[in-house]
């Protein structure tokens, strides 16, 4: 049986919004997750992240945990607001002073920090002055990045720029289900080319700084990409030309310009051609193209099954507000989203399928050759049962466990797959799902003053790191 690799980091993840809480303390900006949340109608119960898992001032504690897990890893990120409260400008060192501690804190039990610079907390000053359609926040952005490289670039090796922008574009530009709360897809497609470019101008940043990392070597910095992939309905031509589509739109958009730096030729042609939209600044293919990841970090859940769409009417398959439809997406006539009649599913409707995890590596390592990966998030959102005071999530076992095993294929195939990060270390806010949606190896109880329990999932994930992963 194919071994891990003896470097192989055993890790989980967590973003600022979803667990840190102390929104507005010690300095801290707005993000417009903090603005957001707060509207009327927009989270399940009015649910927000103002305390999360207060992970700020329970970061100790919380790390203590983590070592006891035996992490090797840790993948966080940074609150852009909470280092640069108006997104740019006057620095708040009490933000710098947190970070720094926390890896300080990390290193000090040998886990490794894995930095995500941008989980969609972008600060609200500079929503107020565009967001992302504004080519200013790309230089912002920079700004922002070049101080975490200062004070944070001789401890850290793992760096990655962006987390899902599929996620936080699609629904913030076209289902109107995360800020901005836009439907408008050609303003999102000039977003989404603002944020390939600010990683680009980042990653230039990065590799000008010579950033250093731990152990006195070139740190190496990625971005990070929902990893969904796509199987044809039926063998029917029809199936399979939506599947290619599918995969086009929402695979290929998404990666193509951090791995090979450019859009797929003909989908910009179609999108420019229908939408005016992304528009290029001059410079602009030069940028992506000298600028190619150092890895890619993939956020594995769920595959999807795809259909031609023959012209009906499409409705979504998940009414969470966490995916929408086809149709919501603006490709009506291309494709649509199709249950599988013999899948098993989640509690919010997410196929349970690993074999789409070692699959999409694949196609990733065919497409763009052995790039290096780390699966950055994987886990099984739903309510954990408690049992004589226990938390028994048995399916949170079971799931993780497939999964690690499917990784494992994927490197006997011949991936290189550097790391594993179940989603997530402790129970967070779950975006629109509130609190009710639960993830982690810790339990935080909420009626009574966020006390951290380990799950039964807590004891298994140690012994897997303890026997890398022999015990599978």
């Amino acid at each position: 049986m194919t071994q891990f690799p003896k470097d192989f980091l055993w890790g989980a993840a967590s973003a600022a919004y979803q667990v840190e809480g102390a929104h507005d303390v010690d300095g801290k900006g707005l993000s417009v997750w903090d603005v957001y949340s707060h509207q009327p109608g927009t989270t399940y119960q009015g649910t927000n992240g103002d305390d999360a898992a207060d992970h700020y001032h329970r970061m100790e504690e919380d790390v203590a945990l983590m070592a006891e897990l035996g992490m090797s890893s840790y993948r966080f990120s940074i609150s852009w607001a909470r280092i640069l409260p108006q997104g740019k400008g006057e620095v708040n060192l009490a933000g710098i002073d947190f970070y720094s501690r926390l890896i300080d804190n990390l290193l000090r039990h040998n886990i490794k920090p894995m930095i995500t610079l941008y989980h969609w907390d972008l600060p609200q000053a500079l929503q107020d002055e565009g967001g992302w359609e504004a080519r200013a926040t790309t230089e912002a952005f920079v700004e922002y990045a070049k101080v975490c490289y200062q004070h944070f670039g001789d401890r850290v090796d793992l760096w990655s720029t962006f987390n899902e922008t599929v996620v936080f574009i699609g629904h913030g530009y076209i289902t109107a289900q995360h800020p901005p709360g836009v439907r408008d897809p050609a303003r999102g497609l000039q977003a989404c080319h603002h944020v390939f470019i600010a990683h680009a101008k980042a990653v230039a940043a990065f590799r000008k700084a010579k950033v250093a990392g731990l152990v006195n070597q070139l740190a190496v910095i990625g971005f990070v990409n929902v990893l969904q992939p796509h199987t044809a309905a039926s063998s029917s031509q029809k199936d399979i030309k939506a599947r290619e589509i599918a995969d086009a739109i929402f695979t290929h958009w998404f990666y193509d310009p951090v791995l090979k730096g450019q859009y797929p030729p003909e989908l910009l042609n179609m999108a420019q051609t229908a939408l005016g939209a992304p528009q290029f600044a001059p410079g602009d293919e030069k940028l992506l193209k000298d600028n190619i990841c150092d890895f890619i970090g993939v956020n594995y859940y769920k595959r999807e099954m795809i259909a031609a769409n023959d012209g009906e009417s499409i409705t979504t398959q998940n009414t969470t507000g966490e995916k929408g439809s086809a149709n919501e997406f603006g490709f009506r006539d291309l494709f649509k989203f199709v249950r599988n009649p013999d899948g098993e599913y989640t509690d919010w409707d997410w196929e349970i399928y690993p074999q789409g995890l070692s699959d999409g590596i694949m196609q990733i390592t065919q497409r763009y050759g052995k790039i290096p990966i780390y699966v950055t998030e994987n886990g099984l959102g739903y309510k954990d049962p408690i049992i004589d005071g226990e938390i028994v999530d048995d399916a949170r076992i079971d799931y993780l466990r497939r999964h690690i095993e499917a990784t494992r294929s994927a490197i006997a195939l011949g991936a290189d797959v550097r790391g594993y990060y179940p989603w997530s270390f402790i129970d967070l806010l779950s975006w629109l799902n509130g609190y009710q949606k639960q993830y982690g190896f810790v339990y935080v109880d909420r009626d009574n003053n966020l006390n951290r329990k380990k799950k039964k999932s807590f004891a298994w994930y140690q012994n897997v790191i303890q026997s890398h992963g022999q015990i599978l």
